[in-house]
């Protein structure tokens, strides 16, 4: 046991951790909640550090023993596990104070003890640094660094959607609007507009996280830079892009880029349209695999698990219910990064400890939700191709493709005369002799209902 001293006075540190007096008070004074500091968010702290030691040993303000100490401690740190070193939680007071100096902390310590020579964690680890400059570069480094794992789980659903609909691309279903029956449609063209709903998410990701690459590094405190040499300014990004293999470019305004968070505003609401087109998908899942018997039973979502602990044999769709959820979760913390961005005050927003937490926690989640629907539910999902046929034989709406051969009203009063009777349309069509038998064929034949082949160019 020894003891440090800050601003607020002397505690006694245990001898065998890597952090020290800062850390410690961060412990006892945000006790909240089990999740921890994304260790993205420290691999990105520790790259940024790296980086600012070399940096600052070129411009001739940190001497080469220490820069080479903390370029050897961030080594270790990178390629060892050290996960007991940042023990924080990730909601904290003071802007990301405290993991900035659990991470400086951290770093020196190792540091001295590999090297033998004594590095301070502020005049040394942090100089040319604020919290102010380097917590959201790093948020920012660790978003770009885990969005894409995101995105190869859309484009995986998406892609396996595709293969869906290729495969179901002549299977007639009834489409429905305002959950009526509405026009025939394929399985293939349902499947399809799914698939290019996803695929649009993939680039609307794309873009927000665009604004993500430009970062406020070398600003230090609010933007002036000041205590950075101008050696320091000109060449730390540069820098942190070598080592974490990023296009990171400086803000042209290091002030605004210092104070305003929008850009982890568009971003979240990047996902939270994700998570949107998730629940509308997955409503559908649950909807069209409604049943067996009283539901819809136009598609058979695979078994995964026994649904009921008083009714045996019953399945329920438990993957769709699952992402549903995830995505319930996603849209809150949009609404949580909105408010945190909002209440943002003159130089500084103090909140980003929330805004990280909650796009990590989105971002993450959101994958494994999609592998795991992709995987378990989505490639497994087979279509009731007879019950749909069924259903468009026997949907008076069908008879939709009659208006340019029998006008509006009687298609209507015939369609009227299906549902009273309980008839086909074209049963009822031949009856009354009102079209040719190879009209009425090529009429309700697939291509025709929808609307591949244009009703009115059949011949008759």
């Amino acid at each position: 046991m020894h003891y440090e001293e800050d601003c607020v006075g002397r505690l006694a540190v245990p001898d065998d951790v890597l952090y020290g007096v800062h850390t410690l008070r961060a412990l006892d004074n945000f006790p909240i909640g089990q999740q921890k500091v994304h260790p993205a968010l420290i691999k990105a702290l520790i790259l940024i550090k790296q980086a600012a030691a070399a940096v600052n040993e070129q411009a001739g303000t940190l001497p080469p023993a220490r820069a080479q100490a903390i370029d050897h401690a961030c080594q270790q740190l990178l390629s060892g596990d050290y996960t007991q070193a940042f023990p924080l939680a990730a909601i904290q007071g003071g802007a990301g104070t405290s993991t900035n100096m659990n991470v400086n902390e951290v770093i020196a310590k190792l540091a001295t003890r590999s090297s033998g020579v004594a590095v301070h964690p502020n005049d040394d680890v942090n100089q040319s640094q604020s919290t102010n400059d380097v917590y959201p570069t790093a948020g920012k480094m660790a978003t770009l660094a885990l969005l894409p794992g995101l995105l190869a789980a859309v484009a995986q659903l998406s892609q396996t959607l595709r293969q869906k609909a290729l495969a179901t691309q002549a299977v007639l279903k009834v489409g429905r609007t305002q959950l009526q029956d509405a026009v025939p449609t394929t399985w293939g063209h349902s499947f399809d507009a799914y698939a290019s709903m996803f695929a649009r998410d993939v680039q609307r990701l794309r873009q927000a996280a665009t604004a993500l690459q430009s970062v406020n590094l070398g600003g230090t405190a609010i933007g002036s830079g000041v205590n950075a040499s101008p050696y320091y300014q000109r060449h730390i990004v540069d820098a942190v892009n070598h080592r974490a293999q990023l296009t990171l470019s400086q803000a042209p305004d290091r002030f605004d880029a210092t104070q305003a968070v929008d850009a982890f505003v568009t971003f979240s609401a990047a996902l939270k349209a994700l998570a949107v087109n998730l629940n509308k998908f997955c409503n559908d899942l649950r909807l069209l695999g409604s049943g067996p018997q009283a539901g819809l039973n136009e598609l058979r979502l695979p078994a995964r698990q026994a649904g009921s602990s008083i009714m045996p044999g019953k399945i329920n769709p438990v993957i769709p219910e699952a992402v549903n959820q995830v995505a319930f979760t996603v849209i809150g913390n949009d609404l949580t990064v909105t408010l945190a961005a909002e209440a943002g005050q003159l130089e500084l927003n103090a909140f980003e400890p929330v805004i990280f937490a909650s796009l990590f926690t989105s971002m993450t989640q959101l994958q494994e939700a999609l592998v795991m629907l992709t995987d378990k539910c989505v490639k497994g999902l087979q279509v009731n191709a007879g019950a749909c046929r069924r259903q468009v034989e026997h949907s008076a709406i069908a008879a939709t493709v009659l208006v340019p051969y029998l006008g509006y009203e009687p298609t209507m009063r015939l369609i009227k005369t299906a549902l009273a009777t309980q008839r086909s349309v074209p049963a009822l069509l031949a009856e009354q002799d009102l079209l040719p038998a190879t009209t009425i064929a090529r009429l309700f034949s697939a291509d025709s209902l929808t609307g591949q082949t244009p009703a009115a160019a059949v011949n008759h």
